[in-house]
Order: C-alpha cells, then sequence, then structure tokens
C-alpha cells in the first residue's frame, strides 16, 4: 500500500471504537436472546465479525500488526424465516465426484450402449453406431448418469471409475408448490438459506478434524 492510500491514526483508532461498540451489542443480544437461534444475536455476531475484520485490516496497514483474534468464516446458515407450516418442500443435492479410472466408466457407457443401440441420452443418439460412447469421457458421463438414478450412482460410483468428493443436501420450505416446469430453466437459482429446514453436509474434511481431535487427546496437555 502506498504512503498516500495508508489510513490515518485515527481511522484506526475509530475502527478500535467501532469492535468495542460491536462487543457491547453482541453481549447485549446474548444476555436478551429468546432462545438458540435468536435472528438479534446471530446479526449481533455478523455485526461484530466485521467489525473486528475492518479494525484487523486497518492495524496491519498502519503499523504492521496483527490481532490475536481470528474472525471465523460464516459458514453456517441463516436463522430460519420460512413457513412455520411448509405446505410444500424443494430438496437441493450436489454430489461431486472425481473421475479417477476413465477406461473403467468408457468401458460401463460403452456395455451399456452395446445393450440399447438405439439409446437417447437426451444429447443426442449414441447408439446406432456412434463411437463416442466409449471414447470419450464427456459422452461416457452423459451415457452413465442418462441411465442410472444418482442415487444408484452413488452407491456403485466405484463400478463407473468415480471417486466421491463432498456432498450436501438442502431441504428448503415453500409455501406452495411450484408450478410444472416453472423452475426448470434455473433450478438453482431459488435456493434461499432463510428457507432451509435442515441441510445434512458429508465431507473428507470432517474426518480430517476428527483425526486431529483424536490426536490432540492422545498427546494430552503438556505434550
Amino acid at each position: 500500500m502506498s504512503d498516500a492510500a495508508q489510513p490515518s491514526a485515527a481511522e484506526v483508532r475509530a475502527a478500535a471504537e467501532a469492535v468495542k461498540a460491536a462487543l457491547d451489542r453482541h453481549l447485549d443480544a446474548v444476555e436478551r436472546r429468546s432462545g438458540e437461534g435468536d435472528p438479534a444475536v446471530y446479526a449481533a455476531f455478523n455485526e461484530l465479525a466485521a467489525a473486528a475484520e475492518v479494525y484487523d485490516e486497518l492495524l496491519y496497514d498502519t503499523y504492521d500488526e496483527v490481532t490475536p483474534f481470528e474472525i471465523p468464516g460464516d459458514d453456517s446458515l441463516p436463522a430460519y424465516a420460512g413457513p412455520d407450516e411448509p405446505s410444500a418442500l424443494s430438496v437441493l443435492i450436489r454430489r461431486d465426484y472425481a473421475v479417477v479410472e476413465p477406461q473403467r466408466l468408457l468401458s460401463q457407457a460403452q456395455r451399456i450402449v452395446d445393450l440399447d443401440p438405439d439409446l437417447d441420452t437426451g444429447g443426442g443418439r449414441l447408439g446406432g453406431g456412434t463411437a463416442g460412447a466409449g471414447e470419450s469421457v464427456h459422452a461416457a458421463l452423459g451415457v452413465v448418469f442418462g441411465e442410472f438414478e444418482p442415487d444408484e450412482i452413488a452407491s456403485r460410483h466405484k463400478e463407473f471409475g468415480l471417486e466421491e468428493g463432498d456432498s450436501t443436501l438442502w431441504v428448503s420450505a415453500l409455501e406452495e408448490p411450484a408450478e410444472p416446469g416453472e423452475w426448470l430453466s434455473a433450478p438453482f437459482d431459488q435456493a434461499d438459506p432463510e428457507q432451509i429446514v435442515c441441510r445434512f453436509d458429508v465431507s473428507s474434511v470432517f474426518d480430517e478434524e476428527l483425526d486431529d481431535e483424536d490426536d490432540l487427546e492422545v498427546l494430552g496437555p503438556g505434550s
């Protein structure tokens, strides 16, 4: 950062005062909370985190110093703001895979096409003498995912040369069922975190965190 762009000492002092005020508001919200998931506590927490981050950045830019606080990432869901008695649900699922054995995937796709030469995958007919199914990963993925349900692929992914990555499932409340075809052109654009009833995440990072906790238990204090 150039000298002309550096914040002044007054700006750093003002940011510190903002942190103090946000800290007071957060404590006040906690003391007055109505229960778990109180939106006032959630809002005060975010305000405190934002104020602390600004102060930390200004302190570093001006004095090349840092605070001892780690600003947590906001990866939690906001307070639920959907209907108390949802009349409809929308279930959003994301599963990531890595293609670790392309030849296995290609063989499976070619086998499917051989059994049904007139197979229509939705993106063009890959049977009837079309060679792409067993030679192109792109075409093979279209065949496999067009032939099998997502849950079956999830349970048999190794057979298709795939390796599981992260996955998540969101159950979102709706005021009323969507009209047929209403959201098909943009199926994921209407996901509202405040309408999420529950979610389920699967990731290897959770296993790594558990392993780290086990290591800490084994080492013990003072190790």
